[in-house]
């Protein structure tokens, strides 16, 4: 079959039409659903009492529920990505090279928390780290650095800390 003249990618894998860094969707936009449900939860309510169907009673109850635990779980992310990194590299006490966040959820109402896991700016990386922090307030959650276990030398790099023989 032969490729359609004209054929690109999708403007959204469009490197060419990068227009900043990527930002983490706040989790604060879970009001947005949970008044969608208590919305709902209104209009159940009114049938239930225009018709006394025990049907509707439990869907506005449940819907209720649904959409005050949306209001309970819409934490306002106060630490971005760059700001939680500068926390994570502050903790760990070494120069920091290449590093990775992920935002992960904590408790039943679901506290934003990022995970940045680090690693040292020399080359081949000698220490790596990883720091869990509160999206909310960044207090520092816990945090755990060791040596680079990871062996190198397949890519023709030393270990960290050396290990070339002495004459």
């Amino acid at each position: 079959m032969p490729v359609p003249a004209g054929d690109a990618l999708p403007e959204d894998l469009d490197v060419t039409a990068y227009v900043g860094p990527y930002q983490f969707p706040g989790t604060h936009r879970r009001r947005i659903a949970g008044t969608i449900y208590l919305g709902l939860a209104g209009l159940c309510a009114i049938g239930a009492v225009s018709s006394g169907n025990a049907g509707l009673v439990a869907a506005t109850v449940l819907l209720v529920v649904i959409g005050g635990y949306h209001f309970l779980a819409a934490w306002h992310l106060q630490v971005d990505q760059t700001e939680a990194l500068t926390i994570a590299s502050r903790t760990v006490g070494f120069p920091v090279g290449h590093s990775s966040g992920q935002l992960g959820f904590r408790g039943l109402r679901s506290r934003p928390s990022w995970r940045i896991l680090l690693y040292s700016a020399d080359d081949p990386p000698s220490m790596r780290g990883l720091v869990e922090l509160d999206g909310v307030d960044g207090t520092v959650l816990g945090e755990y650095t060791e040596l680079n276990p990871e062996d190198w030398s397949a890519y023709g790099l030393e270990p960290a800390g050396g290990g070339g023989s002495e004459s």
